[in-house]
């Protein structure tokens, strides 16, 4: 095989691998795939808030840069195929220390959550791309008359057509009200400072009883706390409540909905369901609710203070369940930690005794 055609066949294996990168990372809509990548692979590397949202679009903009760079005459061997083999080697170290450190396990992001990778098989792709740019450098010729502004325009175009594609946003926690009336059953007892002014003659008798009960609430239920989601739905320290963080497009997470809606009819002393959604098609919570055959009191929070709320490392569905605020069951994702209605049904029905064994 001729020089030429062999060298074009390697530029353009090396720029649909860059390209296809580029363009998963945009997967399945360009603001909640880049705002997910900066959440579970920036962040964790100690990039700030601030920061990750523009590292990420100047990241993706030169992915998309060196894709079509590759197949440019202009500078290949002098700028273009080393900016690539760099970029690759830098890639493959972090991956090579991540390995390391926490072992060979989720998603590198390298082809964002179309194309799932490890980070042994995205070195493996790296050492093997590098190989192919090495080979295309040393078959190539020398570089003739070149047109630097245009490499360079190439490389500022497609960094801004990323931020023009996803804007940044400014951070907003709570996007929308709830679709109904929260109901709760804060328990039997009132408060115990409007009890005591109901009669004055029996004023001893009424703090006698307020604190017999109170003793025996305390024995029978975990001590209240702050569980930091009154924000959303006031009322939800108090008593048993499950709170659910879901995606509107999500099947996985309609269909968690709609088996807590199924085991909500069932039993009378179901704790309410409180709903968090991601601010990631929202058009489609309707059609979400028709689905679960119940209306659940939600807020609607932006991509990434929903994974930040949501907690590194876990996915949707999540379902929590509270006691007073405290947290005694955490379910995420569709693995391992899944939702299990079986185990939850006696979950709840157990009294704080098991529970905090």
């Amino acid at each position: 095989m001729k020089k030429e055609n062999l060298s074009w066949i390697l530029r353009l294996i090396i720029s649909a691998l860059f390209i296809v990168s580029a363009v998963a990372k945009l997967y399945p809509s360009p603001y909640f795939a880049i705002s997910t990548f900066e959440v579970k692979q920036l962040y964790p590397l100690g990039f700030s808030e601030g920061f990750a949202p523009y590292f990420s679009r100047i990241l993706i903009g030169i992915e998309f840069a060196l894709g079509i760079a590759i197949l440019l005459k202009d500078y290949l061997k002098k700028i273009t195929i080393p900016a690539t083999i760099l970029l690759l080697a830098v890639f493959t170290i972090h991956l090579s220390y991540t390995t390391f450190a926490s072992g060979n396990a989720g998603n590198c992001g390298c082809f964002g959550e179309l194309i799932p990778m490890t980070p042994v098989e995205a070195i493996i792709k790296n050492i093997i791309a590098i190989g192919l740019l090495v080979w295309l450098f040393k078959i190539l010729p020398a570089d003739g008359k070149s047109n630097f502004w245009l490499l360079k325009s190439v490389a500022l175009g497609c960094i801004l057509g990323l931020f023009m594609l996803a804007p940044i946003r400014p951070v907003a926690e709570v996007i929308e009200e709830p679709t109904s009336e929260i109901q709760d059953n804060l328990g039997v007892i009132a408060d115990s400072s409007a009890l005591l002014t109901v009669e004055e003659p029996k004023a001893e008798i009424v703090k006698d009883t307020i604190k017999k009960v109170e003793e025996k609430k305390t024995e029978d239920t975990p001590k209240k706390v702050k569980s930091g989601y009154e924000k959303y739905f006031p009322g939800i320290d108090t008593d048993k409540k499950i709170l659910c963080y879901f995606v509107p497009g999500c099947d996985h997470c309609m269909d968690t909905a709609k088996e807590l809606n199924e085991m909500r009819k069932k039993d009378k002393n179901f704790p309410p369901v409180y709903v968090i959604f991601m601010n990631e098609e929202p058009e489609k919570i309707p059609t979400f609710f028709e689905f679960a055959g119940t209306k659940f009191p939600y807020k609607m929070i932006d991509v990434i203070p929903f994974w930040t709320e949501l907690g590194t490392g876990r996915d949707t569905p999540g379902v929590k369940y509270l006691w007073n605020g405290n947290e005694f069951k955490y379910y995420d994702g569709i693995n391992e930690n899944k939702f299990n209605g079986t185990e939850f049904k006696k979950l709840i029905k157990k009294p704080y005794s098991e529970l905090k064994k």
